[in-house]
């Protein structure tokens, strides 16, 4: 499974993006979003010198249906936004991944992290390019859930060794200790750590891609 985070430079047509790129120094947070049949809801968080322009901004922008102002203060507001076009939401809904909230953007750029399997992370850039929605990867990670693979004598060992600190840098327990504790030979607590150590590190290698957004859409990292 793949983590990412992208910077999309957002195209003309949403209002996030025209919107914040009229107001270059403003932050808009979309801090929850559901994309609908036709329009699609957020609710939004926006800090800006000149807040009553941007709100009337948005209110203003074609692709809006409705603005509702949930708290307003000195510089930031709260909305809750209905709009047509929910250009993000609806690229992740169509490759399968989730977007992690909030979701920033500012001056027309969106930072967005995703997790999903590998092929559907990939799917996700084609879909933002398919839309005209170019983008700069700031990192991608693999996320492992490497207990899946461990038998549970394995896991048993290996809590007990992180807990008592065996793999505390300096170590704060040795490996008889931990044995000790377990109720196992010492050689037999070694070989079973030397087995998940194993296990934990090939699978990362094997299936961590050096880029999965752009090797499949055979792009450079810095379009």
């Amino acid at each position: 499974m793949a983590q990412a985070r992208l910077n999309v430079d957002l195209p003309d047509g949403p209002w996030v993006g025209e919107v914040s790129r009229a107001f270059p120094e403003a932050r808009i947070q979309v801090l929850s979003a559901t994309p609908g049949d036709g329009a699609g809801f957020a609710l939004v968080k926006i800090t800006a010198d000149d807040i009553d322009g941007m709100l009337d901004a948005i209110e203003a922008h074609d692709t809006i249906e409705e603005v509702s102002v949930m708290a307003l203060g000195d510089g930031v507001a709260t909305v809750q936004v209905e709009a047509h076009a929910p250009l993000l939401m609806t690229a992740a809904r169509q490759a399968g991944v989730p977007i992690e909230m909030p979701v920033e953007i500012e001056n027309g750029v969106a930072r967005i992290d995703i997790t999903g399997a590998h092929e559907r992370v990939a799917d996700f850039g084609k879909t933002l390019r398919g839309v005209g929605a170019e983008f700069d990867v700031e990192y991608v990670q693999q996320r492992l859930n490497p207990g899946e693979s461990l038998t549970e004598r394995q896991r048993e060992v290996l809590f007990e060794a992180v807990e008592r600190g065996y793999y505390d840098v300096p170590r704060t327990c040795t490996l008889t200790e931990v044995a000790e504790h377990v109720g196992i030979a010492k050689s037999t607590c070694s070989e079973t750590l030397q087995r998940v150590e194993r296990t934990i590190v090939r699978e990362f290698v094997d299936d961590l891609p050096r880029n999965p957004i752009e090797s499949d859409s055979g792009a450079d990292t810095d379009t």
